[in-house]
């Protein structure tokens, strides 16, 4: 396998994104999440948006990040094309209106979030910024950078960008990169596959809902749901139809909430939820959440099929008045015990809550950090790489003696083309990455300190050690790994942080006559 060194750390980052009623509050949130996540790795985060609701502004600001706003929409002026008119101006205008707000200091990543914009809009940034991530899901337009994320599920995703982005763009695709915030992935710990008898029931179709499918999901769930079945049911603040639907909560017994800020525990609480497609689907899948999933917007369309035919959702076509047939179909599912329990099975399978921690290492950002090793650290890395589970996956799975761990390590201590680094996050040591030397090539390897398999840290502890491999080399252009057949986590491992296969070796024993 090879692959090229990762990139510094980008620490002043911009992001553009909207959250107009046409919009939504998904894309505001998960660029929330990922803001989030940089800034915690020392990134400074600011925001530019033109639509954006007081109390998303707070949102933003409570959270540390800065905020720009751009000049209001004016009614008719677009470019014109499909979902133009979100964005209440033309592209040029608003990159234009976009670099005024970054004269100041020059952000080293842009993210933007935006149906209305590409790669007109990203090329007339581009010289007053570093990198470019672009989030999207639609795959109908062209774009200009650097990373490319859609988290959504999608067969042949590769292929739907072919042509649409340059050459060199890192893509970012599927729900392993779904933008989750961290209390789901701790709640997903505590929670389950969905089975047995449906108790509770989680209604949420957007913080906005123009079409007002949460009135009818109310109407349907009352119609069929028995006086145990518990309701919450989730709105957002600008809601049209707010007063309608709390005041058939109250009627029906349901919990109502506004703009909550506990959907992760309401989802954990859950059997089953009546929600729509984008980034919510994620969300209740990384917490295993059976879901009657509606397509209340055209742009979701592709998602809930995809998902559907994934067997992640349950898909029924239902117009926003229709609440008898929804009726119907939720009657069906909570006498299919089984098929729920597929649902929540394949939703965890699926989605693992580390999407954001991927996103962010793909950025280069980590919080582990590299040294080099002193003879202080022999003893742990021996006793480290005579684990059980280390030995399984090494090369030579054979344990290792003092005696022969003290001459190696001796070796690689004298040797300036082998390069030695044990890994830190905080004050706890987490793994030890090896580079052998060769001329522009190194050869990696890496082990995790006990306790840390499967945690995700193993691609922060690769790319601090791809780092420190290039302030130490510049010389190395290429990076090798030799993996182990039957290695899958160590293949994952490596793939995900961009490395390609270049040959395999078939080995094959043969019976001695």
């Amino acid at each position: 396998m090879t692959a090229t060194r990762v990139s510094s750390p980008l620490r002043r980052v911009a992001i553009r994104v909207d959250a107009s009623p046409q919009i939504g509050t998904g894309h505001f949130m998960r660029c929330l999440t990922l803001a989030d996540a940089i800034s915690r790795r020392g990134g400074e985060i600011e925001f530019i948006s033109r639509h954006m609701p007081e109390h998303l502004r707070r949102a933003l600001t409570g959270h540390g990040h800065g905020f720009h706003p751009l000049g209001h929409a004016q009614a008719g002026e677009s470019d014109g094309r499909e979902y133009s008119e979100w964005l209440g101006t033309t592209e040029k205008a608003d990159a234009d209106e976009t670099l005024a707000r970054l004269t100041e200091r020059k952000p080293d990543l842009l993210i933007v979030d935006h149906y209305a914009l590409g790669s007109q809009w990203e090329a007339a940034v581009r010289s007053s910024v570093g990198r470019v991530l672009v989030i999207d899901d639609l795959a109908n337009r062209a774009h200009d950078c650097d990373f490319l994320l859609d988290q959504n599920v999608c067969d042949g995703a590769e292929e739907r960008y072919r042509g649409k982005v340059p050459g060199g763009c890192q893509l970012l695709l599927g729900p392993r990169y779904a933008l989750l915030r961290g209390r789901f992935r701790t709640l997903r710990e505590r929670v389950g596959e969905r089975h047995g008898p449906i108790r509770r029931v989680l209604v949420f179709l957007g913080g906005v809902d123009s079409g007002n499918y949460t009135g009818m999901a109310i109407k349907a769930l009352s119609s069929v749901a028995g006086s145990d079945v518990e309701a919450d049911i989730v709105i957002g603040e600008l809601h049209p139809g707010r007063r309608e639907i709390e005041v058939a909560c109250v009627s029906a017994g349901y919990a109502c909430h506004i703009e909550t800020d506990r959907m992760a525990e309401l989802m954990a609480a859950a059997d089953l939820a009546i929600g729509s497609g984008g980034s919510a689907t994620w969300e209740r899948c990384c917490l295993g959440l059976p879901t009657v999933t509606l397509c209340v917007a055209d742009n979701q369309r592709r998602l809930v099929e995809e998902a559907a035919l994934c067997g992640l959702v349950y898909a029924p076509q239902v117009a926003p008045e229709d609440a008898a047939t929804l009726a119907r179909h939720l009657q069906s599912l909570m006498e299919n015990p089984l098929l729920l329990r597929a649902m929540s099975r394949n939703g965890l399978r699926m989605v693992d809550g580390r999407g954001r921690e991927r996103v962010v290492r793909a950025l280069g950002y980590s919080d582990v950090r590299v040294r080099d090793a002193t003879p202080a650290d022999s003893a742990n890395i021996l006793s480290w790489r005579n684990e059980p589970d280390v030995r399984l996956v090494s090369i030579d799975s054979r344990a290792i003696d003092q005696a022969t761990h003290d001459a190696w390590f001796a070796s690689v201590m004298a040797d300036p083309d082998r390069m030695l680094l044990v890994g830190e996050r905080g004050q706890r040591q987490v793994g030890v990455v090896r580079f052998d030397v060769r001329e522009d090539e190194a050869r990696v390897s890496i082990f995790l300190a006990p306790g840390l398999a499967g945690t995700g840290i193993g691609s922060d502890l690769l790319a601090a050690g791809e780092e420190g491999l290039a302030e130490r080399r510049r010389n190395v252009k290429v990076v090798l790994a030799d993996v182990k057949g039957g290695n899958l986590a160590s293949r994952k491992l490596f793939e995900a942080a961009g490395y390609e296969l270049r040959s395999a070796l078939y080995v094959k024993r043969l019976r001695t006559p």
